[in-house]
């Protein structure tokens, strides 16, 4: 609001103070507002106190005349010459306007009223006088409207008539049934078993039959693809049937071709968990039985017992050992004995391997369709997977197959004694579920992958290709702050790493918390446990007090207090991104939000005699405004509103976050659940693994199947998160803890504590081997290759760059990273990184 010398310059030229005053004004209005006022002087006092002092004009009174004065509109004229404001129907700007704005709607999803806000700044910044609020809403409606229209033509000419026709039947019911075949197909498999299966797996058929997959909509902005495809999935059959023609065949094309990648990825969902509980129950059962028959194992190893120490009795003579142990123990017992302990005793490390045998049937229930369905592929490392597949494929109907042709790459050490017998014959059975399990393996590090997946492609083709990373690579390395090539960073570790070392052993003896302790021949860091704090009483009685100070208040007026101070019920915006909103529809989405917050369904707020309250209206609510992305845009709103709170300031500048899981049990059928006797006992259940900052706010969340390891989704937390918060520094727990999670938190700027556990078997790194680190230098005796970074450092820096520019999920990378026992060679130089980090912070 402060004026320019230019501007004062401008100001001064004219004649009488409230020619003065009204000009600044004018100037300062059009600059905030993007427009001109009716009358001039329709501003706050405040504006005009500050205006006047700054213009050392003691006479504000006289303002009055200006408004009805003639000047005013000199003023303005004079205003739009001088500093180039134009009309908003002036040419070419408004076409540029309408181009730009019909582009926006056309590529992306935004709603209506954010097209609205998003115009407004647009206008204000390129000098372009506002029109009437009227004015500019039916603009951008009706730009909006024929974007909209054109993608609904061009998608509703994509399928053949036949096609077409196909897509129009979803809609119908068959007879003596309930529900359209869309409903149908839109359902997803809930039990984990060989006939969810087959289901699932006939029901991605059904889905391929339409015939609409092949239909290339890769032209089409795929943000517009996913959202019509969205919008069909939570509206009615009977409100699409309603829909005009072209809308409604694009809307249908649209969601069938969603709906392939998503019945893919739910067959393969299905697979996983369907092997994992099939070797989990048959590891119980070998376990149980191996328990039952310990009795057995332990009578023959007695007789077997008694017999050997007759062979270590030094009294007996060699001709006569034979004689006294078969005194002690008849032939007829040693052999039965023998033959026992070798049918009931176990290697070490056994996996109960060949109790899954006797689940063959079930297995050959699912498995031929499974081969014959879905069409997998993967990296070179995968390729024994690949051909085990393959040759699978091709016995597949065969009652009596040659196995010598199998592949046998793919057999493991474990599973090899099961596959092939003392007679070098190969046994199906086992190789079938040998494949299984490393089929299942190879899926979730992402090495195998599904053609037409979302959750199971390759995400390695999502990371930026050689000429994009050609194109950004100089613009990645400013951005992270890091060098092209590895040699002045490693500089830069080496002496950040020494420092800490040094730091840390000079103070090592006088810290009465840490000390270190020979285990096995070898240096081991241990760490006293903390003593539990006691409240003082001061802290007692503050939290008394403060207890007390706090109102009595219904949850729902919290809800509705806080909609008023933040506005957050305004980005549950409707499912179709209209810009209509009924009366009171706060109150309505408050009471859904109550509703589903405390599980209490819609039925307790229901209040008939309140239009905002009635049944009708809260289910209306409920179907078509709450939805994963209001629900991340409303908390957005909330925390970055609490940012503003001085005492929340206080606290914290957001810099600092923690991760942690929340567990909870899901009563119903879903294979989104998974069990863990420990949080769920013989229930299923989910992680909600939430992210706090340091301002005591929850910026963002994940639902996690089960309880899958932590280190995951962290990154997706701190780059996927839409607040205005942007945490540097991240707290876990060990769950939350890998030296890969390391090396990337380094390489993208953040800085990764975890609180973890057991620290004394943790190894510590050095990269001089002559540096010498008083306390810790035994202690220190692992050495990191530089060498392998140095290698792979322009593949870390394009790994990075793809997940600051968001091509790549950073959970789905993280997976094919953390690859279990055969992790790839830029895993284990991200992995060198981060050991090199761990200790340099």
């Amino acid at each position: 609001m402060k004026c320019r010398k230019v501007d004062l310059k401008l100001i001064k030229e004219r004649r009488g103070n409230h020619n003065r005053l009204g000009l600044a004004l004018q100037l300062c209005t059009v600059r905030f507002l993007g427009t001109f006022l009716t009358d001039p002087t329709d501003v706050p006092k405040v504006i005009i106190d500050f205006l006047s002092k700054q213009l050392s004009i003691d006479d504000t009174e006289s303002l009055s005349r200006y408004g009805t004065s003639e000047t005013r509109w000199e003023h303005t004229a004079l205003i739009k010459q001088r500093y180039e404001y134009v009309d908003f129907h002036a040419q070419p700007e408004h076409w540029k306007l309408v181009r730009w704005l019909y582009q926006k709607a056309s590529l992306g999803t935004e709603s209506q009223s954010m097209l609205f806000d998003l115009t407004t700044a647009r206008l204000v910044e390129r000098r372009i006088l506002l029109p009437g609020v009227t004015v500019l809403a039916r603009l951008v409606a009706s730009v909006k409207d024929r974007a909209a229209n054109r993608l609904w033509n061009v998608l509703s000419k994509l399928p053949s008539k036949k096609q077409a026709s196909e897509l129009e039947k979803l809609l119908l019911i068959p007879s003596n049934q309930r529900y359209s075949t869309l409903d149908r197909l839109s359902r997803s498999p809930t039990r984990v078993s060989s006939q969810s299966q087959v289901a699932a797996i006939n029901r991605l058929e059904e889905i391929r039959a339409i015939g609409v997959g092949d239909i290339d909509l890769s032209k089409i902005p795929p943000a517009r693809v996913k959202f019509l495809a969205r919008y069909a999935a939570a509206s009615r059959t009977h409100a699409i049937a309603r829909m005009p023609d072209a809308k409604r065949i694009a809307t249908l094309l649209t969601f069938i071709h969603e709906l392939e990648y998503t019945a893919t990825d739910d067959v393969i969902d299905l697979l996983d968990l369907l092997i994992k509980s099939l070797f989990a129950r048959s590891k119980r059962e070998g376990e149980s039985e191996r328990l039952r028959t310990l009795k057995d194992l332990d009578a023959a190893a007695l007789q077997l017992a008694e017999a050997v120490e007759v062979v270590l009795d030094d009294d007996f003579e060699d001709t006569s050992i034979r004689s006294e142990a078969f005194e002690r123990v008849s032939r007829e017992q040693l052999c039965q004995a023998l033959k026992q302990v070798k049918s009931l005793a176990r290697p070490s490390k056994d996996e109960m391997l060949d109790t899954i045998l006797s689940r063959w049937r079930y297995v050959r229930i699912f498995l031929p369709s499974l081969l014959s369905k879905i069409e997998f592929s993967g990296m070179e490392n995968a390729q024994p997977i690949l051909e085990a597949l393959e040759f699978l494929r091709s016995i597949e109907g065969k009652t009596k197959p040659d196995m010598s042709a199998a592949p046998l790459k793919v057999v493991t050490k474990s599973w090899l004694r099961l596959v092939v017998n003392s007679d070098g014959v190969i046994d199906r059975r086992a190789y079938t579920f040998c494949v299984l399990q490393c089929l299942r393996s190879a899926l979730q590090r992402r090495d195998v992958f599904v053609v037409k997946s979302r959750s199971y492609t390759d995400p390695r083709a999502k990371l930026l290709s050689d000429e994009a990373w050609a194109i950004q690579r100089a613009a990645i390395c400013r951005t992270l702050d890091l060098e092209p090539t590895f040699d002045k960073t490693l500089s830069i570790l080496k002496s950040q790493l020494n420092e800490a070392y040094h730091r840390t052993a000079s103070n090592f003896n006088d810290n009465a918390a840490a000390r270190i302790e020979i285990k096995d021949g070898k240096e081991h860091l241990v760490l006293t446990g903390l003593d539990k704090l006691v409240d003082p009483p001061s802290l007692i009685a503050l939290k008394r007090q403060v207890s007390e100070m706090l109102p009595r208040i219904d949850l729902p007026e919290v809800l509705l207090e806080i909609d008023k101070r933040t506005g957050f019920t305004k980005e549950f915006t409707h499912l179709s991104q209209t810009s209509s909103r009924v009366k009171d529809l706060d109150i309505s989405i408050c009471a859904v939000l109550l509703a589903e917050a405390c599980n209490i369904g819609l039925e307790p707020l229901v209040r008939p005699e309140i239009p905002a309250l009635t049944k009708g209206r809260l289910s209306w609510v409920q179907q078509n405004y709450i939805r994963s992305e209001t629900l991340i845009r409303a908390n957005a709103r909330l925390v970055d509103t609490q940012t503003r709170i001085a005492l929340a300031q206080i606290w914290g500048g957001g810099e600092v976050a923690s991760a942690d899981g929340l567990r909870f049990s899901v009563p119903v059928r879903t294979i989104n659940a998974a069990p863990n006797s420990k949080y769920f006992g013989v229930g299923r259940g989910v992680t909600y693994y939430n992210f706090t900052s340091d301002q005591f706010t929850g910026f963002h969340g994940i639902v996690i199947p089960g309880t899958l390891r932590d280190s995951l989704f962290l990154l997706s937390g701190l780059l996927e998160q839409i607040t205005s918060l942007r945490p540097i520094e991240i707290m876990t727990d060990t769950a939350g803890y890998s030296e890969v999670v390391f090396g990337l938190f380094w390489v993208l700027g953040y800085q990764f504590s975890p609180r973890i556990a057991d620290i004394g078997d943790t190894r510590f790194w050095r990269l001089d081997e002559e540096e010498i680190y008083g306390a810790l230098d035994k202690l220190a005796r692992n050495k990191i290759n530089t060498d392998l970074i140095a290698e792979n450092w322009d593949d870390i820096l394009r790994v990075a760059g793809s997940l600051k520019l968001g091509t790549v999920s950073a959970t789905e990378l993280m997976r094919s990273l953390q690859r279990g026992n055969q992790p790839s060679t830029l895993t284990k130089a991200i992995a060198e990184l981060g050991r090199m980090y761990i200790k340099a912070f």
